[in-house]
């Protein structure tokens, strides 16, 4: 009889699954706001990489996670340039994935800054920039804008809280926050990734690690701090931790070691060739709002 209602509950798990993604999911259905577009280019070398099709693809993403995900401000106006690149964020390390949805993650709550355990701005900065909530929080991530914006501003400091939090998010996916993402890391790869952060972590401990010091608190903050290195700095990481490298590339399929160090953002100015491709003066193209 138990293992009846077992089979039950299951099933029905699966069917509510099966109707989320597929039913309350919801997808773009217009064209990419050019000023959106602007964001991107002006402050997201990731996107400024890609090819044509490759950057249809990521603005494909970034429409579709504020489609099914609301971005409110606490204490702070959010506005489209908030809204896009806490998209961007979530699209980085998932990009090579198209059927990834983020169907754990219902709500962003963006504050101005830094706020404490208790999710307070006011009175003594508290030492948070960002956490995936847990308990009554479930579902819910909270960012502070100016860790957003520091972390496209410098792509070279291996530090991004955003795409740190949108890590997590992915590693509980499966219900256990682990530093082992079922979603992307296969099975045979878990118990070689995991001696490979057991070692790492203690390197980081005895100081002999180039990696941030906040990676050594457990295996899931590990693997946070370590795609922030992967996604900014993977030239580095690749020659300093090659086994580590080696094994992020197979998790997140990108081949990240030969992105081009040039900074790829550009300051666009209205008399530019506009950045689309057009022919056509940035003013009259895209620069049209």
């Amino acid at each position: 009889m138990a293992a009846l209602i077992g089979m039950i509950v299951f099933l029905l798990g699966v069917l509510f699954w099966f109707l989320w993604t597929t039913s309350v999911w919801k997808k773009p259905q217009r064209e990419f706001p050019k000023n959106w577009r602007i964001f991107l280019i002006e402050q997201v070398e990731f996107y400024n990489r890609l090819v044509p099709d490759e950057k249809r693809h990521f603005e494909y993403k970034v429409q579709e996670f504020l489609l099914n995900c609301r971005i409110t401000g606490i204490s702070t106006v959010v506005d489209d340039r908030d809204r896009v690149l806490i998209a961007a964020s979530a699209v980085i390390p998932i990009f090579a994935f198209p059927e990834w949805r983020y169907t754990n993650l219902r709500e962003v709550l963006l504050y101005p800054g830094a706020f404490d355990e208790d999710f307070r701005t006011s009175g003594k900065p508290g030492p948070i920039l960002g956490m995936v909530g847990t308990g009554y929080m479930s579902g819910m991530m909270i960012l502070s804008k100016i860790a957003l914006y520091q972390g496209f501003a410098n792509e070279r400091d291996r530090s991004h809280t955003a795409i740190h939090e949108f890590i997590h998010v992915i590693d509980t996916a499966d219900g256990v926050a682990d530093g082992i993402p079922s979603v992307l890391l296969e099975r045979q790869y878990a118990i070689p990734w995991l001696d490979l952060a057991r070692q790492e972590m203690e390197r980081i401990k005895a100081g002999s690690s180039d990696i941030r010091a906040y990676g050594a608190t457990n295996p899931a903050e590990f693997f946070s701090v370590i795609s922030e290195y992967f996604f900014e700095n993977p030239q580095t990481l690749k020659s300093k931790h090659p086994r580590i490298y080696e094994t992020l590339e197979r998790v997140f399929d990108q081949k990240a070691s030969l992105w081009s160090r040039c900074l790829s953002k550009h300051k666009i100015k209205r008399n530019s060739p506009c950045p689309c491709g057009s022919g056509k003066k940035f003013k009259k193209c895209c620069g049209v709002v």
